[in-house]
């Protein structure tokens, strides 16, 4: 399968996207652009990781409000995967392609260290080839990371089965209503998620829970 990943100023984490799609999905995904308004013929589109245009007003709303996120939104409206993780996550959330947003830290502070989560559903795209109620460890790295919604959305979410990974217990690390820490939009193709997966891929990293994610996603044979 094709990936593409989505490049903003202030976006830091797309060089550790890139390597993780390239190392698992065998060949380098294209980029592209925020003014592009065209994306290339992909299966995923990922927005990664980082503080796009210096988080200044909202965390992701600038970004949101780029011509690339237009082109997203229409791949996304077409059926294509669309993958944001942390900042990209919180920009799915201001360009209204998720619900919700995410609100600064319940403890006012940066958190970076590793969590554990559990898988909720493991039927999306993103989460076949994990097992629901399978706990999981992987990095956190924010400091705007406190999912909020309305009590009829935290409703809907978990009646259609859209919460794909809760922070398991007592590992919550910013307030998250529900312990939610990745969701995903009413079809099933558009997920957030505040961890980083792409950090927790081999050995090397300490750990390779986050692979599955990705091996998921590109429908590759574990």
């Amino acid at each position: 399968m094709k990936a593409a990943v989505v490049q903003l100023p202030g976006l830091n984490r797309d060089r550790d996207m890139i390597a993780a799609l390239t190392k698992i999905g065998g060949r380098p995904p294209a980029t592209v652009w925020q003014t592009d308004t065209e994306l290339p013929e992909v299966d995923l589109i990922v927005i990664p990781g980082g503080f796009s245009y210096g988080d200044y007003l909202r965390c992701g709303a600038i970004a949101a409000r780029m011509p690339v996120m237009r082109a997203v939104a229409a791949e996304a409206r077409r059926g294509v995967r669309v993958l944001g993780v942390c900042n990209g996550f919180q920009i799915l959330t201001e360009a209204g392609l998720l619900p919700g947003a995410l609100m600064r830290n319940a403890s006012l502070k940066f958190v970076c260290r590793t969590v554990r989560l559990k898988v909720v559903n493991a039927s999306s795209p993103f989460t076949s080839r994990y097992q629901k109620g399978q706990i999981i460890s992987c990095p956190v790295a924010h400091h705007d990371g406190n999912y909020f919604a309305d009590a009829e959305t935290l409703r809907r979410l978990d009646g259609e089965n859209r919460v794909a990974f809760r922070y398991a217990e007592g590992t919550n690390p910013n307030g998250s209503l529900g312990d939610i820490a990745g969701i995903l939009n009413a079809a099933g193709n558009v997920l957030g998620l505040m961890p980083h997966p792409e950090n927790l891929i081999e050995p090397a990293h300490g750990g390779s829970d986050g692979r599955a994610l990705f091996e998921s996603a590109l429908e590759l044979a574990a």
